[in-house]
């Protein structure tokens, strides 16, 4: 039974985990059809392009450097405190975003500005994530702990669907209002979210787990010096599980974007309603997926879903080559809405269950971030990079997201006997 308590634990973690990814997405997609223009401003469109990915591939990297900074203060200050922390960077530079010049006005600064704010950004989103997550599964009981731990990754799915929304609405404007003002209210608007997310967070307590830990005396000086130096093979496990979740999640969320407008044809409101389509989809099945982790295993799910991504590389290419709207939708619906869910529903879950509570906010932000920065952020310069060089052929592609699943099969097999069994036979 989920008691008041364990409710208001969940809506704290979702809520601000939605917020957060929101302006984050916010972002991704900007990237692929305005900031190209308006920052990253060059006599070549794929260049431009280029540099726009590049710019949203360079915060992947801070957010390691942000893990540690603010898992640090989690494991010796507490979870709540870091993540009003978290929250309140992030959201100031989504803010300053909305009202910063182009580079049609200010020159070359434009975009060194836009890439600094990206970089806190980054900071921001790399402490959150473990935050919310040990604030739902240190609070969750034990029967429960896969539901509980998914309802953080909801939040990745939810905001990446207010940000879809809030473009698709501001899309509805002339192309010329859209380009001049129209971009940048999701931006400003995203301050009204950041206050309601910081209210919903004031009430909530320490978790139970760190209360132990703190009353026990046990806590580490440095915790990413013993999380190097004990448990730096549950590091790798998480650096390596994490890539399967990330990169294919970009291909369909962020890379289809400008691919399927580019090089197939198809309307910026086609692809974004199909996008958004696939991330509800994905919000349903995500705590239903969870929920069922709690009774099969958390490493048969992750497995199920890797096995299924690395079969549906090349189907889904032809899919959506084939011109239609409607196989474009069901392509991403089955990438990203079905497919992609029980890998993410698990993920988080699986990690905290492999790290002893006293480092577990530095174990699992330190491989959750160091994975996406090296699977996540670069999966659509990566790709782009690939159509370029291969004269527009998809087959490459196809195959990066094969071999990401490869590579994430090896990391769960080293797991081994470390994840919890499921509670509930």
């Amino acid at each position: 039974m989920i008691n008041k308590t364990n409710r208001r634990v969940l809506i704290a973690s979702l809520v601000g985990s939605s917020i957060e990814w929101f302006d984050y997405f916010l972002y991704g997609t900007m990237a692929a059809l305005v900031f190209n223009q308006l920052f990253f401003v060059s006599g070549d469109p794929t260049v431009g392009l280029i540099l726009a990915y590049a710019s949203f591939a360079l915060s992947f990297f801070i957010r390691p450097f942000g893990g540690v900074i603010f898992s640090h203060i989690g494991d010796r200050i507490g979870r709540k405190k870091t993540l009003v922390l978290t929250l309140s960077l992030m959201g100031a530079a989504t803010f300053a975003m909305g009202i910063l010049p182009t580079y049609q006005a200010i020159g070359v600064a434009a975009p060194i500005l836009l890439i600094t704010l990206r970089l806190i950004q980054g900071l921001g989103i790399g402490g959150e994530w473990g935050g919310a997550l040990l604030l739902a599964t240190e609070y969750a009981p034990v029967e429960h702990r896969g539901l509980f731990g998914s309802i953080p990754q909801m939040g990745v799915t939810i905001g990446m669907v207010m940000g879809t929304l809030a473009l698709w609405i501001m899309n509805l404007l002339p192309e010329a209002a859209f380009m001049s003002w129209g971009w940048r209210v999701p931006f400003i608007f995203s301050a009204l979210l950041v206050i309601f997310g910081l209210w919903i967070r004031k009430g909530i307590d320490e978790t139970p787990e760190f209360k132990a830990v703190q009353e026990s005396g046990d806590m580490p000086k440095l915790p990413i010096v013993d999380t190097l130096r004990y448990y730096w093979r549950e590091v790798l496990i998480t650096i390596g599980a994490k890539v399967v979740e990330t990169a294919p999640f970009y291909i369909f969320s962020t890379f289809i974007v400008s691919y399927a407008t580019t090089n197939l044809g198809f309307s910026r409101s086609a692809t974004l309603g199909a996008v958004m389509i696939a991330t509800i989809v994905t919000t349903i099945l995500i705590p239903i997926m969870g929920s069922l982790s709690d009774r099969i295993g958390r490493k048969k799910m992750y497995i199920a879903g890797t096995v299924a991504m690395m079969a549906f590389a090349f189907p889904y290419f032809w899919l959506i080559h084939q011109g239609s709207v409607l196989l474009l939708v069901v392509a991403t619906v089955i990438g990203l809405g079905i497919i992609w869910s029980p890998i993410t529903a698990v993920l988080g879950t699986m990690f905290s269950e492999i790290f002893d509570a006293k480092v577990r906010y530095t174990g699992v932000t330190l491989g959750y971030q160091v994975g996406a920065a090296v699977a996540g952020g670069t999966a659509p310069l990566v790709a782009t990079a690939l159509l370029s060089a291969f004269e527009n052929s998809y087959v490459p592609v196809a195959l990066y997201i094969m071999f990401t699943a490869a590579v994430s099969l090896l990391a769960i097999w080293a797991v081994k006997g470390r994840i919890q069994q499921p509670a509930v036979n």
